[in-house]
Formats: structure tokens, C-alpha cells, sequence
């Protein structure tokens, strides 16, 4: 495989896995090679590659005779992600306490300081929130829980449209910040 093939892969690999987590591809959707292939602008040994690694992930799954699709979550599975999620994004915000440097707090205050001008628009409060949450998981500075944490968000994608979407959720979600932003500065 050339290095512009390996670029290609990755390229492919890229979009696909924005295209789930973005819910342009719910939960369900069918996976075609050649659709992908031609949505890119590929040829099909990219959007193959690109598919393969997804499944290796676990956004996509292969059903007997439908073939590829984004994967779905069971209600156990539902439970148990949440279950992980709050256990590692609390263990980051207990690290951040611990490890923040003075200009990460700076910049989660921003961050945080912007979400009001964001509220009404899910997409990007949404948008916004990923960026919240990145930003704790680099100050938390443990490696393997970033990695962990990107993990679960690549997953969480799959439970499809985002709660932000609910009517006041994006309010709630500001003062879940604010509140997570107040222990991180106190060292708490």
C-alpha cells in the first residue's frame, strides 16, 4: 500500500467517523463500500479500510445478510456506558482538580463563559460541550484516561441526537459545567 493510499484510508477513516458521530449516520444506517467510496470521492479500498477500522472500534457492525451498519446500543449496553462514563469523567475532573495548569482553567472558563451565546442551538452546543469536556480531559493529564474518555465519546455516539436538544438541557448542562469548572479551580 503507497503512503497517498494510507492517507486516503485515513482520510476516509476520518469522515466516516465524524459522519457517526455527528448523527449524520444514525444507529442503523447501512454501511455501503462503494456509497462511502463515492461520497468521499475514493476509490473503494479506502472506504474499505475506513470501514474495517470502524468495526475494529465498534461504530460499526456487520448484520448477516445486510451487512455493514452503524452499530446500536441494547438498553444494557445504554446503561452500562453511562455507568462508565460517569466513573472516568469523574475520575478526569478529580485529576484536572489535582493537575490543571492555570491556563487550562482559563480556557475551560472561555469555554464555559461561551456556551450562553450557543443556547437554543443544539449542533453547537453540542459542538461546544465536546470541546468542554476534551479540554478537562487534557488537564486531568493522564494519558490513558484521555484515551479511555475519547473511546467512550466515540461510543456515546451511537446512542444517536444528543440531549441537548431538550427543551432547558443546554441550561442544565452550563450549570453542570459551571459546577464542575468551580471544583476544578478550587483544587476540590
Amino acid at each position: 500500500m503507497s503512503k497517498s493510499d494510507v492517507s486516503r484510508g485515513e482520510t476516509a477513516y476520518q469522515q466516516l467517523k465524524a459522519a457517526i458521530q455527528a448523527g449524520e449516520m444514525p444507529p442503523g444506517s447501512r454501511v455501503r463500500e462503494l456509497e462511502i467510496a463515492e461520497r468521499l470521492g475514493l476509490s473503494r479500498t479506502p472506504a474499505r479500510e475506513a470501514i474495517r477500522r470502524l468495526e475494529a472500534e465498534g461504530l460499526i457492525s456487520f448484520t448477516p445478510r445486510f451487512g455493514a451498519v452503524v452499530s446500536k446500543l441494547d438498553h444494557q449496553e445504554t446503561i452500562e456506558l453511562y455507568d462508565i462514563r460517569e466513573v472516568l469523567e469523574g475520575a478526569a475532573a478529580g485529576f484536572a482538580a489535582r493537575h490543571a495548569s492555570v491556563a487550562e482553567i482559563e480556557e475551560l472558563e472561555e469555554l464555559i463563559a461561551s456556551e450562553v451565546d450557543h443556547f437554543g442551538q443544539s449542533k453547537s452546543m453540542a459542538d461546544l460541550n465536546r470541546l468542554i469536556h476534551s479540554a478537562i480531559y487534557h488537564a486531568a493529564h493522564n494519558r490513558f484516561l484521555k484515551r479511555s474518555l475519547i473511546g467512550l465519546r466515540d461510543s456515546m455516539a451511537l446512542l444517536g441526537g444528543t440531549t441537548l436538544r431538550l427543551p432547558g438541557r443546554d441550561e442544565s448542562a452550563h450549570n453542570e459545567h459551571l459546577a464542575i469548572l468551580a471544583a476544578i479551580k478550587g483544587r476540590d
